[in-house]
């Protein structure tokens, strides 16, 4: 599952959490997260999130 982050603030979103306080259930892909989701912190939209890249170690 991937984690997207808050550009403003820091916040991450992680799919395997969800975020069941806004009423997004543990294992909801972002795509699915629906558009008028707020950041919990600092109450920006989706659009101010970017996908957490992890390099794999070997």
């Amino acid at each position: 599952m991937d984690r997207w982050v808050c550009l403003v603030c820091g916040y991450v979103y992680d799919e395997e959490l969800g975020d069941p306080d806004s009423g997004v259930a543990p294992g909801t892909k972002w795509e699915d997260v629906p558009e008028d989701w707020i950041c919990p912190p600092c109450a920006v939209g989706k659009d101010q999130f970017e996908k957490l890249e992890f390099e794999k170690s070997e």
